[in-house]
């Protein structure tokens, strides 16, 4: 029998559904035959035409990765699905916890193998076809194995933890649980590119020469204390350019993509490196940091008064009250208060990449800021004319073109 929170779930499912594919379409009104005259000395005929297929392909391979997906879950929820992988799990053991880590495991195990033919045709079809994937099927296994065994590790032991935490404490469960999480995104942020990174790619010191005698020109310009600069080899997957800032305190490392290195002069990648910094002078970092730490505490407050409703555990078939099934129905109810609090983050992050572009036009130039922009994203096949809804709701950065504009003012 269905109940009202099971239609109330699908609902939000379906508007969600719904509501993005409506944005991205948005997106599809501002596509060209023609190259716009605000991307005339950005984009070439030849390699707009070329952006603008790979818009084409990527969108209808979203609508049909799309539909797959809310159809997946769609069956589960009206077929049941949950209900039955629970009395499977339940053969095996009924200890609450190990109950929860199997139930867990055996959903996001199927939920990967179901997914894997669109991981594959997105890599090495449509990703190939445009030139961008290096991606070798080893690399390709060998991810896939490693990103599976670390969350089942850090996910399987928070998950073990929490659950800890309700027979230690009960209904204060979450203030502990707001600790413990915490603690892992202090320590993320901190030792990532030390700990995790590494077994995903590999990192060198930046050689002596003129790029680090730049970076750390700027670095002694601007009284920003670093010792660690690193290369990192992403050219082993992809012919795409990033670079990235992490870490706290003596933890501080500033990683370079190989492929950066390779695409930009030296002037530009130091107006790149610039602008990180500046995210880091203007405690965007510290911030940002902060907001998560009490967005999850108001999540968990808020999980810790509905958990183990039973109303919850009848929506997803099961008549019991149970700790995993209460979380996957509060995922997917709270849904809307997560996008709010998206929407303001997104909001935020755009005030903050103004900023940091600031900060490197004044302190280095911006035309060596804008100059990487265009590389970077031309070379990405990156879309420059997402339509404004599209931008709002989804993008953390500004439009190239948004920043352009912003930095011509410091020209």
């Amino acid at each position: 029998m269905y109940t009202p929170i099971f239609y109330l779930i699908v609902f939000f499912i379906v508007i969600e559904f719904v509501w993005d594919r409506f944005l991205l379409y948005l997106n599809t009104t501002q596509w060209s035959d023609k190259v716009p005259a605000e991307l005339e000395g950005i984009y070439d005929a030849s390699k707009y035409a070329k952006q603008q297929q790979y818009s084409r392909v990527n969108y209808r391979y979203g609508w049909f990765t799309s539909v797959y997906g809310i159809v997946l879950v769609l069956a589960m929820l009206f077929f049941q699905g949950f209900s039955m992988l629970d009395r499977w799990v339940l053969n095996f053991t009924d200890h609450e916890i190990l109950r929860a880590i199997l139930f867990l495991g055996a959903l996001g195990l199927g939920s990967a193998l179901l997914n894997l033919p669109f991981s594959l045709y997105s890599t090495f079809v449509i990703e190939e076809r445009f030139g961008f994937n290096k991606t070798t099927p080893k690399i390709f296994v060998l991810d896939l194995f490693k990103s599976m065994l670390i969350g089942a590790i850090l996910g399987g032991g928070i998950l073990a933890l929490i659950m800890w935490f309700v027979q230690l404490a009960g209904d204060l469960f979450w203030l502990y649980a707001w600790g413990l999480m915490t603690c892992f995104m202090l320590l993320m942020t901190m030792f990532y590119t030390s700990v995790l990174l590494p077994l995903f790619n590999k990192q060198t010191p930046l050689e002596d020469g003129e790029l680090k005698t730049a970076i750390q020109a700027f670095c002694e310009k601007v009284g920003f204390k670093l010792d660690n600069i690193y290369m990192m080899d992403g050219s082993k997957r992809s012919t795409k350019a990033n670079a990235f800032f992490s870490g706290l305190g003596a933890k501080k490392r500033i990683v370079l993509y190989d492929t950066l290195v390779k695409d930009l002069e030296v002037d530009e990648i130091v107006g790149v490196l610039a602008h990180e910094i500046g995210h880091y002078k203007k405690k965007h970092t510290l911030w940002g940091m902060i907001s998560g730490i009490m967005q999850t505490g108001i999540m968990l407050y808020v999980f810790a008064l509905f958990v183990y409703s039973p109303e919850l555990s009848q929506a997803l078939g099961v008549q019991e009250p149970a700790f995993h099934i209460g979380l996957i129905a509060f995922g997917i109810l709270y849904s809307p208060i997560s996008g709010i609090a998206g929407l303001f983050s997104t909001l935020i992050s755009r005030k903050n990449e103004y900023e940091a572009d600031a900060f490197a036009a004044k302190y280095h130039n911006a035309e060596s800021l804008i100059k990487a922009l265009k590389t970077i994203s031309v070379n990405a096949l990156s879309n420059l004319t997402p339509h404004p809804w599209f931008v709002f709701f989804h993008y953390s950065h500004p439009p190239l073109l948004s920043r352009i504009k912003a930095l011509n003012k410091y020209s």
